[in-house]
């Protein structure tokens, strides 16, 4: 687990198998993004087995072995798009290729679960949804900011029993260290990682649509900007929106590519939701200035007092289980299809009507 950089940061759980050895078999194809090592650790731990592995970089088939060093490297990506055994295909694709590889797994009868973002445009989210329908296959998307962070977990589970009443507003800040020197040619490609709000905006957005109980939302306003990366023309290192939704709750969120480097985490992500009967603070991966170690920092205030939770290790990261579980039964409970896409669609909007500021 690397805390010092967000690209390869790799959330850590403990196993919690769902099915027996050899019952739900995947295979990991396209390994640009660190996210993929997360993601398969994850479906490793909820007792999916992962057989074998595609990308043509021998590099990062070298990488990837020394995590999972039992998986086959197959020789293309075809040889596991043929593979009858292999039901899921993870992946971590550059930005703009997510979709077009998401279409071939579809098409090849597979369920497909891509690194978030999971498009770049609004064309490749409606070709996507046509596949959905034409093949029944899913097309789901690792949110990791929540689906991997145990406080958002937790203070999820805490709005569902009613400890803050209604949700009224969701604050989403999501920090970045841009460590410039260790990213990929892609990263600082506008069409290739698609913008700020579209890539790392997509995790504020889901955040506030599970956690507001939201099924849409409009886009009232968003913002970027390269403010301190000239050398990096078509990257933006800072981007805000602000959201209404169809219930009427409200969202703003600030994401941005300037942690310093004082700070021992990648981030100071903190996402802070208020209710009519209190309010929650989640301090996901640190809390500045304290002797607390890690992240998953809950606080909560209600008509019951203050309470300080801290839940690293204690809750785990249940959506794989129940998306594997998903993926055999055919059902929609780690996270709908909707709700995947959605979070995308806005994301995708807040990125195509941002006022470039600077």
């Amino acid at each position: 687990m690397n805390e010092n950089d967000g690209m390869n940061y790799i959330p850590k759980d403990k196993p919690k198998p769902v099915v027996a050895p050899g019952e739900f078999v995947f295979a990991a194809i396209a390994l640009n993004h660190g996210h993929i090592y997360g993601m398969c650790n994850s479906l490793v731990n909820a007792g999916a087995t992962l057989k074998s592995v595609y990308d043509p970089d021998p590099k990062k088939i070298e990488t990837f072995l020394k995590q999972f060093p039992n998986t086959h490297v197959a020789a293309s990506e075809q040889e596991i798009l043929s593979d009858p055994e292999v039901k899921l295909v993870a992946a971590a694709a550059i930005t703009n290729l997510r979709c077009p590889l998401g279409l071939r797994v579809m098409d090849a009868g597979k369920d497909y679960f891509t690194d978030k973002a999971p498009f770049t445009t609004l064309e490749q989210l409606e070709s996507a949804k046509a596949k959905v329908r034409e093949t029944g296959k899913k097309y789901m998307v690792c949110y990791s900011e929540r689906l991997q962070v145990e406080g958002a977990i937790f203070a999820g589970n805490l709005i569902k029993q009613g400890a803050i009443g209604r949700v009224l507003q969701v604050i989403g800040l999501g920090p970045h260290r841009l460590s410039k020197d260790s990213r990929p040619d892609w990263f600082f490609n506008h069409e290739e990682y698609g913008g700020i709000l579209c890539d790392i905006g997509s995790h504020q957005i889901e955040q506030y649509l599970f956690f507001a109980g939201e099924e849409d939302a409009t886009v009232v306003n968003s913002k970027v900007a390269n403010y301190e990366n000239a050398d990096k023309p078509e990257l933006e290192d800072f981007g805000d929106c602000t959201l209404i939704g169809k219930n009427g709750s409200t969202n703003y969120f600030r994401v941005d590519w300037f942690t310093p480097s004082g700070l021992r985490t990648w981030g100071d992500g903190r996402t802070i939701i208020l209710g009519t009967e209190g309010y929650i603070e989640i301090r996901k991966y640190v809390d500045v200035a304290t002797d607390k170690k890690g992240g998953n920092h809950v606080y909560l205030v209600n008509k019951d007092g203050e309470k300080y939770f801290n839940v690293s290790g204690k809750i785990g990261y249940p959506f794989f289980g129940e998306f594997i579980l998903d993926c055999i039964n055919r059902t929609e409970n780690a996270m709908t299809q909707a709700h995947a896409f959605k979070a995308a669609e806005l994301c995708l909007i807040a990125q195509k009507q941002a006022v470039r500021i600077q």
